[in-house]
């Protein structure tokens, strides 16, 4: 029911896009993965040190074919990126044909799914080799129920003000956080890139719309069990005081990745279906100050966070208590004083912790995590 991505020795292919924001998915794994990837596909910066690119990231080699990545054996192509209009880009077509030939596994988080493509198909059948659609979850029918009420872990649940804000950063910075201070905690991936670094997971833009709350309650009573299945197999879940290999029990806590914002013309019906899906007891909601209008939008302005705090509570109210506890700063376009001026004015504003995961580190925001949610 559940995607599962076990793949160790990846290529990540972002033919003629590789950089910090024209390929973010490749970007996100490299960051959260590093172990696990052994090589950039990408023939316009083959030969280049890939810190020079994209800086701060384990150096692997970058190549300009498959044939050259024979040394570094993969055992899958990784699509890095993510295209206007949601298909394979006909510029990495002949990469994806290379690697089935060879026998390679190809990882897609697409909108358009590898295995509605008969040329594809064929040839991976072909070579005996496998396509993963990391967004196939049409087939999910399960009616949300308030179920997720019921976990003994506690849920918090990372919202924001906009989409392509850092939910998904904040959620694993969190859970990175709470096992540094010895927390059996779990990352909940709910898009493609989150499976790609967590191992597991549902893409909930996927899912019918009647079932979006339902497959969320299936994602929290999965994390809420500390099993093999839903043990991460990214490095933020390696710190000491991590999980033995054998345990099986209740975990106290989550970390569930949103999507979308409850005030986005588009995405707004997907993070609904999380908030119910999900009764967090907790939330966290990120913000971009910079950010006055919704991504994509220029005729709609992103609501203070002041009402969207408000709304998201509002919204959960009828099924659950939880609160909004701490404000994620994403300052990733501003100078350390305007990101230190943004950071204090917003926790000003909302009178809650705030912080940059990234420039600040999550400690801040877990210790007022903890606590709402009393772990």
């Amino acid at each position: 029911m559940f995607f599962q991505l076990n793949h160790r020795r990846m290529l990540l292919l972002t033919e003629g896009q590789l950089g910090i924001f024209s390929s973010k998915t490749a970007v996100s794994v490299l960051r959260y993965r590093p172990d696990d990837v052994v090589g950039i596909l990408d023939s316009a910066c083959a030969g280049q040190a890939l810190g020079a690119i994209v800086p701060g990231v384990k150096e692997v080699p970058i190549v300009a074919r498959v044939a050259d990545a024979a040394s570094l054996k993969p055992d899958a192509i990784l699509i890095g990126v993510a295209p206007a209009g949601g298909a394979l880009p006909p510029v990495m077509r002949q990469h994806v044909f290379d690697g089935l030939r060879q026998g390679l596994a190809i990882v897609s988080g697409l909108h358009t799914l590898l295995k509605d493509d008969p040329e594809l198909v064929g040839l991976a059948r072909e070579h005996n080799a496998e396509l993963h659609d990391l967004r196939d979850f049409a087939h999910i029918t399960r009616i949300g129920m308030g179920l997720a009420r019921q976990t003994r872990a506690k849920r918090v649940l990372v919202v924001g003000t906009d989409c392509n804000c850092g939910k998904m950063v904040t959620a694993l910075e969190l859970r990175r956080s709470a096992v540094r201070a010895g927390l059996d905690a779990a990352f909940v991936a709910t898009g493609q890139t989150g499976i790609m670094i967590e191992g597991w997971g549902i893409a909930i833009d996927h899912v019918l719309s009647d079932f979006v709350s339902g497959a969320v309650e299936m994602l929290v009573e999965h994390a809420a069990l500390d099993t093999p299945a839903t043990r991460s197999i990214g490095p933020s879940a390696r710190e000491p005081g991590s999980p033995g290999e054998s345990r099986v029990a209740d975990r106290p806590i989550m970390f569930i990745e949103g999507q979308g914002s409850i005030s986005h013309p588009a995405y707004s019906g997907v993070t609904l279906g999380l908030v119910h899906g999900a009764c967090p007891d907790a939330m966290v909601i990120c913000h971009r100050p910079d950010r006055t209008h919704h991504n994509g939008w220029a005729d709609c302005p992103v609501a203070p966070i002041e009402q969207q705090i408000a709304m998201y509570e509002q919204l959960l109210a009828p099924l659950h208590p939880g609160k909004i506890v701490a404000v994620a700063v994403n300052t990733a376009s501003m100078d350390p004083a305007a990101a230190a001026d943004a950071v204090r004015d917003l926790a000003r504003r909302t009178n809650l912790p705030a912080a940059d995961p990234i420039r600040d580190g999550c400690d801040t925001l877990l210790v007022a995590v903890r606590a709402g949610v009393g772990v």
